[in-house]
């Protein structure tokens, strides 16, 4: 019988110019289905409400819904069809593998999606390993790695301007491959035009800024109390939701503290080395705490996840993206600490061999969820404010 629903959607999909779908997404479009009929889930999150939406799951429904799933596993707790029941309902498992395989068939160039499966914790190590020595070579070959004290003046070491030429092509080429990829990605899912977009769009940013979906409680009812995702032994905890803000708002705040230099160097002509009470120092002081602790916590949790809330391929992937976040940070919090010391050349390079290494994989790593999501929550707030329309598919 479900091979024989796999057909009809298939030939329906064929006569339409649509795609076939992959395995991963029948899988989830038959679990779409089957929690269609049930809907005990409905509250749990935005995943259901858009479902019903739905009566049969296209291509771009089932990436738009995979994106939209934070993998919070609450749903699976309570399901009465999860394994090992016949039925074998695991949404947040299904999700996240259509939501690996998105990332890989939106990658910009098309040719670099392959990177999403090799992007592990090894090359993101090797990559900044082999970044940073090279940085340090080339200041062995210009002079000495054990120096005087420099009063904390970096570009004693590499000139303002060179290190400019270094890093601009990398931001810019990341921020070009991620637009790329979430440009093809909501042309394919996009809704109707809506005449409140703008309040679309800023439900939307406050729930991705919230991260509404990882508070575990139920959505229909704003009173009860947040407990978080489930643990691997059935336990809710909100320590998920609060090393993912203590990340992201660190990032931000490092990337706050670099655009702060900038406008001092650019146009009030302040040149660095910053005082440790300067608002650029003190940006990324804070915000490089909230980096070192959120991804040490996301590390912590993603090794004791139980194997059923997640795609197990993409282990490497998300392991290599923290790590990479946490050695940003760690290396760039000692360069700030002994910055006066004749350690300053060495730990110079190997910070900023790190910060390379990350910004050449961020457009085929995990960062790019963020983008994709962000996406999805906004066509869901853009979605929700249309007239349901609902038609039974054609014989």
């Amino acid at each position: 019988m479900q091979q024989l629903e796999a057909l009809t959607r298939e030939a329906r999909a064929l006569a339409s110019g649509e795609l076939p779908l992959s395995a991963h997404e029948s899988e989830v479009a038959r679990q779409m289905q089957i929690c269609n009929a049930c809907r005990y889930c409905e509250g749990f999150c935005a995943v259901f409400p858009a479902m019903t939406r739905h009566l049969e799951f296209g291509k771009a429904d089932i990436h738009y819904l995979a994106n939209l799933c934070h993998n919070c596993g609450a749903c699976l707790h309570a399901c009465q069809y999860a394994p090992p029941h016949e039925f074998a309902v695991n949404v947040p498992q299904a999700m996240a593998q259509v939501r690996g395989q998105t990332y890989a068939d939106y990658a910009w160039p098309p040719a670099l999606g392959a990177l999403y499966q090799r992007q592990g914790l090894t090359l993101a190590l090797a990559l900044s390993g082999a970044l940073a020595l090279f940085l340090v070579l080339a200041i062995g070959l210009n002079g000495p790695l054990w120096h005087a004290s420099l009063a904390g003046n970096f570009y004693a070491i590499f000139p303002h301007n060179l290190l400019v030429g270094m890093f601009a092509p990398i931001f810019l080429f990341a921020a070009l491959a991620l637009g790329m990829g979430v440009r093809r990605f909501w042309r394919d899912v996009s809704p109707a035009a809506s005449s409140a977009l703008g309040e679309a769009a800023v439900e939307a940013g406050a729930a991705a800024l919230r991260l509404k979906y990882l508070d575990g409680s139920n959505q229909t009812n704003t009173d009860e109390p947040a407990e978080g995702c489930p643990n691997s032994d059935d336990a809710p905890t909100l320590w998920r939701r609060r090393f993912h803000h203590l990340t992201f708002y660190g990032f931000m705040l490092c990337f706050a503290a670099t655009s702060v230099a900038t406008l001092y160097h650019y146009l009030l002509n302040w040149q660095a080395p910053y005082a440790y009470t300067s608002l650029p120092v003190l940006l990324g002081t804070v915000g490089g705490l909230g980096l070192l602790v959120g991804p040490a916590g996301l590390l912590w949790l993603n090794l004791r996840r139980h194997p059923s809330h997640g795609d197990a391929t993409q282990k490497p992937m998300d392991r290599g993206f923290i790590v990479l976040l946490f050695l940003v940070s760690l290396t760039g919090l000692v360069l700030l600490a002994w910055r006066d010391t004749p350690a300053m050349a060495v730990l110079l390079a190997v910070h900023l061999g790190t910060v390379m290494a990350l910004f050449l994989t961020l457009p085929y790593g995990k960062f790019a969820h963020g983008i994709y999501r962000c996406a999805a929550l906004l066509k869901f707030s853009i979605e929700k404010r249309q007239p349901m329309q609902l038609a039974l598919p054609e014989a």
